[in-house]
């Protein structure tokens, strides 16, 4: 087995375990953060295959989510937690970029796209969905404006929430 395929079956062994309620989203999250860095893999230059820009995509969501995480401690300092904050839109970023790679990579092809419904009022018409029809569960997330622009393009974006 390689790293990747021990990433990807470690962390669906976490969604099992969050899904049967055997954790919470907080302890599902810090785990699949130590599973980022227990693979002990970089991310890819290159998206040349559907497994590298989904580990991609994980690598930098689990960083941008544990910045986020850091930002909420009790009694953190102001500056502290922004640089955290800064550190998680950097990563989120780098997740968007990985998003962009992989759809380049699909030549935007077996995907659909949605705005999904959310009590938020921040993210209403903002976040949206990105699901792979060919590969079971595969559902990326994101607010990115240019990867929104992109999926409307390629006319694989429905408008519907």
């Amino acid at each position: 087995m390689n790293p990747i395929q021990k990433y990807f079956r470690i962390r669906q062994n976490l969604i099992d375990q969050y899904i049967k309620g055997d954790m919470t989203k907080k302890e599902y999250l810090q785990r699949n953060y130590e599973a980022v860095l227990e693979v002990d893999i970089q991310p890819f230059r290159k998206i040349d295959s559907i497994e590298k820009g989904l580990f991609n995509y994980q690598y930098y969501n689990a960083l941008a989510k544990q910045m986020k995480s850091f930002s909420s401690g009790n009694g953190i300092e102001y500056a502290r937690k922004q640089e955290y904050l800064e550190k998680a839109d950097q990563y989120y970023y780098k997740k968007d970029q990985a998003t962009l790679g992989l759809l380049r990579f699909l030549d935007y092809r077996n995907v659909a796209a949605y705005f999904i419904q959310v009590r938020s009022k921040h993210l209403k018409g903002k976040l949206f969905e990105v699901v792979l029809l060919e590969h079971c569960h595969v559902i990326l997330h994101s607010t990115n404006t240019l990867i929104l622009k992109k999926l409307r393009e390629e006319c694989v974006f429905e408008e519907e929430i």
